[in-house]
């Protein structure tokens, strides 16, 4: 099973950001990050390292508007899912949302299975779209296009399906390390010809491609009987 994913949640109101702070963490699947403002958000978006797959935005906050703030992310580039929370349905309110870039629009109050299920298909699209990016050391690495670039070095590497499917299945898994026999089925499925070495195989060519050396990996690391992906790692520090 991959890792929790970090989920910003952006409201003024301490009451319903603490239910859904409880209910992202109950089955381990979400890790809320918490703001209670934009300027809030802001920080927590700019931190180092920071990671965000998506983000649930309330409309009032205390600083400006939520749909404002959609928008203003959007023309920064930033195309992860966002759901923005309201207390109106009204058809003009939805729409101008949409408009502002958000990716679903949900009325309060609404039912937290419900908000739960949204983010996760929201999640899912994002996931296999073009404009999913994800950052890994010095790369950007692209799934849909089984791409990595490397900007400082005006560089692309093409991986191939498995490749990109062994960093999509680590990335997501955050810091935690993955058995060797959870990552084969995740990524070939349950086929009883396909062994551990296999994988073994594409970790090494995998780590050919992305590490300065290979033998002392600090991107795609061995640990606790698998595999770790260090999103942080930096193949070009002393």
């Amino acid at each position: 099973m991959a890792g929790p994913r970090p989920v910003l949640i952006v409201d003024d109101d301490d009451t319903l950001r603490r239910l859904l702070v409880e209910q992202l963490q109950i089955e381990g699947e979400f890790e809320p990050i918490e703001a209670v403002s934009v300027a809030d958000a802001r920080t927590k978006l700019a931190a180092p390292g920071a990671r965000v797959d998506a983000i649930l935005l309330d409309v009032t906050l205390t600083d400006g508007d939520g749909r404002d703030f959609c928008a203003e992310l959007r023309r920064q580039g930033i195309r992860l899912p966002i759901i923005i929370l309201t207390g109106s349905d009204d058809e003009a309110d939805v729409v101008r949302g949409l408009d502002a870039g958000a990716n679903d629009y949900v009325a309060k109050p609404f039912r937290i299975a419900e908000l739960l299920a949204r983010l996760r298909a929201q999640l899912r699209i994002f996931e296999n779209s073009e404009d999913a990016v994800f950052t890994i050391g010095p790369y950007l690495f692209r799934p849909s296009s089984k791409l990595l670039q490397e900007p400082a070095r005006n560089r692309r590497i093409r991986l191939t399906e498995k490749e990109a499917a062994i960093l999509k299945y680590l990335y997501r898994a955050g810091h935690r390390p993955i058995a060797r026999q959870v990552l084969l089925n995740e990524v070939w499925g349950y086929n009883a010809a396909v062994t551990t070495h296999t994988l073994e195989t594409h970790i090494y060519r995998l780590r050919q491609k992305i590490e300065p050396d290979p033998a002392n990996a600090c991107l795609l690391l061995t640990e606790g009987g698998g595999y770790r992906l260090d999103p942080e790692g930096s193949p070009f520090r002393s």
